[in-house]
């Protein structure tokens, strides 16, 4: 089945003005999520990064609604008194009704208001909502659940606040009410069913049913239209929830998915197609300095480089100047995520490496939490030792500062044959030797629970590449999340991903793609596939993607050989780039940015709560559908300036200089490679929508947009 898309419905400029004016003074809106002030997954992301855009368009009358958990709100939360009457009047009424809602601001950008429910606290009320839930809806949750038991108890909940908010207001409110994934979807089920005044959103970041069984290794994409989706659910013991997440998929009045794979996935599992297609997006920071995110890729290089050192001693036969840092991020699915084809490929790329003799050392970091008991010994040993060294280092360099300055104060040039004595030497050759090592540098960073089950773990051994000398690939397993607070790798992981040079994310189940996002936006090439809803957004919107370090791997046409061979090919074409190469290439990547900017995607959340107005509301909304027009939308065209990849890079004359390829003898001038980049890009629609609203199936016939030059 063609994956076809929509490009009216993902183009930055499908989007016209409605003619009729949105007031939104008299609206408010809610945002039902598990993951507000909780951090589970990549939702969370979503949420706190599009508060202040959020906050920005609703102000006073903008509430998120999750979970009280207590760890988080202490370091997250900041607990008030509701300025908002009927807000009060509301929590006021819960509480003293036998709930426990907390009011507060979260510390994020944007500080919005946020309605906390303790869930914990009405369990007792579980048994009667269930038998309810059974009753309305013909659905069963089993005991043994715990998950779907606090979505039971989290939907009831919001409900109820949403009802009882209703029920306060003294004039017929507007209210719109936004739930993200599965656990929060009953509480939209509820609204429809008691028929309140609330117009409704449900946003399926990945389907459930998608996710189990692309887990269960099935050719998933070619037979979407075949599964039989009561049964795969029920065999894999997820009915209940799926039947949770299908009802509000249908009861919603505006149905949305992150990206078009997942719009096709979800009508078919989920037997609707949503409305419109809300992609994710980022703050963007940019930096008055034009070079300041490539300073901040050069600082946090160096820092894991410094992690490398103490990694590899006794082994340290390599030129870390010549290193290239690869990495792989997110939820341990070993398949979903594609760290199996990853792994795979780095294996051919290192014999592609060693025959072709190259001077290249590609080091793999995988940032996957799995379950462990403490760091690896020899891990830490490394770095100690490394910090030894460092220490005798300085000790002797003092000593020697020492002796030149007082031979330099009675005018006489050093003898250096005199100014290391023969202590220096004895300390230097003791640290020489706490570096001698035995065992080869270790592949996982802690004690692994499960080691000869992991399937990194046993991937690793099946391929043979354990970090020996004469490997051109190393690997680094690190389970469990950076932190800069950590004894092994004090790295935060925004600064661990400013310091690689690519990040490699062959997804097979992706549907939309945040590590990739983070990626681009802080200038770092990364390789995603065309079965990711970031991979198929930037094909739709770059004329030439892996132009601008944006790497798209075809899973969805070819074999598992087939994809592995690409992705190979990428990965050595990449370390056969020069050092100014690579500079380029950032600087490229960085420029698409703006691209995935909340200033920009922001506005398909902005069409579907109204869109959503307009259907619960029609007498004082109004919205007029139009049919989708031939636009291609807003497109990066193929860069003018130098090519960036060996295979296509073409020399001014027959012969040229071995100091062409020296980084430091070719000059580079950002500011005209990118005037030359710049000619022909059509910048995104930038007007943002106040009192405006936009028709989503409205295309422009022509794809264009405001024409202005990049700041």
């Amino acid at each position: 089945m063609p994956l076809a898309r929509s490009l009216s419905a993902t183009s930055l400029s499908g989007l016209e003005e409605w003619d009729e004016d949105f007031d939104l003074e008299d609206a408010v809106l809610f945002e039902i999520a598990w993951e507000v002030a909780n951090k589970v997954g990549g939702i969370y992301t979503v949420i706190q990064t599009k508060a202040r855009l959020t906050s920005e368009e609703w102000g006073e009358n903008y509430f998120l609604v999750g979970p009280y958990v207590e760890s988080n709100v202490r370091t997250q939360v900041e607990l008030i008194e509701p300025t908002n009457p009927v807000m009060k009047r509301t929590i006021d009424k819960m509480n003293s009704s036998g709930c426990k809602i907390y009011f507060g601001r979260w510390l994020i950008e944007g500080s919005p208001y946020v309605v906390l429910i303790d869930v914990g606290f009405t369990a007792w009320s579980l048994d009667r909502w269930k038998s309810e839930l059974w009753e309305l809806c013909d659905i069963g949750v089993p005991w043994f659940d715990r998950e779907a038991n606090d979505a039971v108890l989290f939907g009831f909940l919001t409900a109820w606040l949403l009802g009882e908010y209703t029920a306060q207001c003294e004039d017929p409110p507007h209210v719109v009410a936004h739930f993200h994934e599965w656990l929060a979807g009953l509480g939209l089920v509820l609204c429809r069913q008691r028929q309140l005044s609330v117009a409704t959103i449900f946003t399926t970041h990945a389907t459930l049913l998608g996710r189990y069984l692309c887990a269960g290794n099935v050719d998933f994409y070619n037979n979407l239209a075949e599964f039989n989706v009561d049964k795969e659910a029920g065999d894999r013991q997820i009915y209940h929830r799926y039947c949770l997440e299908r009802a509000a998929a249908h009861c919603a009045h505006v149905f949305t998915t992150v990206s078009q794979i997942t719009a096709i996935e979800a009508e078919h599992l989920l037997k609707r197609k949503p409305d419109i297609v809300t992609p994710n997006g980022l703050n963007v920071k940019k930096f008055s300095a034009v070079h300041e995110f490539q300073n901040l890729h050069a600082q946090s290089k160096n820092r894991i480089q410094e992690f490398v050192r103490g990694h590899f001693y006794g082994h340290l036969d390599f030129n870390l100047d010549k290193c290239l840092f690869l990495f792989i991020a997110g939820r341990y699915e070993f398949s979903n995520k594609g760290a199996d084809i990853f792994l795979e490929a780095l294996a051919r790329l290192n014999y592609l490496l060693r025959v072709n003799h190259s001077d290249v050392t590609v080091i793999a970091f995988f940032i996957m939490p799995a379950r462990t008991n403490n760091f690896n010994v020899e891990t830490l040993k490394g770095q100690a030792v490394r910090k030894q060294l460092w220490d005798t280092a300085q000790t002797v360099k003092e000593r020697f500062g020492k002796k030149l300055y007082e031979s330099l104060l009675v005018g006489q040039l050093p003898d250096i044959s005199k100014m290391l004595d023969k202590e220096d030497f004895t300390i230097m050759k003791r640290a020489i030797f706490a570096t001698q090592r035995q065992c080869q540098p270790p592949i996982c960073t802690h004690n692994m629970l499960e080691d000869s089950s992991d399937p990194i773990l046993n991937c690793v051994r099946r391929i043979g590449l354990f970090n020996s000398s004469a490997d051109r690939v190393k690997i680094i397993f690190h389970p469990e999340f950076l932190s800069s607070t950590s004894p092994l790798l004090p790295m935060d992981y925004e600064e661990f991903v400013r310091g690689c040079h690519l990040g490699v994310f062959p997804s097979y189940y992706e549907p939309w793609g945040y590590t990739p996002a983070e990626c681009t936006v802080m200038g770092i090439p990364s390789i995603s596939t065309n079965l990711s809803g970031f991979g198929c957004f930037m094909e739709e919107h770059i004329a030439d993607p892996s132009a601008y370090g944006i790497y798209i791997l075809d899973r969805r046409f070819r074999g598992v050989d087939e994809s592995c061979n690409q992705l190979t090919s990428f990965l050595f074409q990449f370390c056969k780039q020069s050092r100014r190469q690579r500079i380029i290439q950032r600087n490229r990547t960085e420029r698409l940015s703006d691209l995935l900017d909340w200033r920009y995607l922001g506005r398909y959340y902005t069409a579907a709560r109204h869109m959503a107005l307009a259907k619960a509301f029609p007498d004082t909304y109004l919205y007029e559908p139009q049919e989708p027009t031939s636009t291609t939308g807003f497109r990066y065209p193929r860069p003018a300036s130098v090519p960036p990849s060996p295979a296509l890079s073409r020399h001014s004359s027959p012969h040229h200089s071995e100091a062409e390829d020296n980084d430091e003898e070719e000059r580079y001038d950002e500011d005209l490679e990118a005037e030359k980049d710049r000619v022909n890009i059509r910048q995104p629609y930038t007007t943002p929508f106040k009192n405006k609203s936009p028709a989503i199936y409205g295309g422009n016939s022509n794809g264009d947009g405001v024409t202005n030059e990049k700041n």
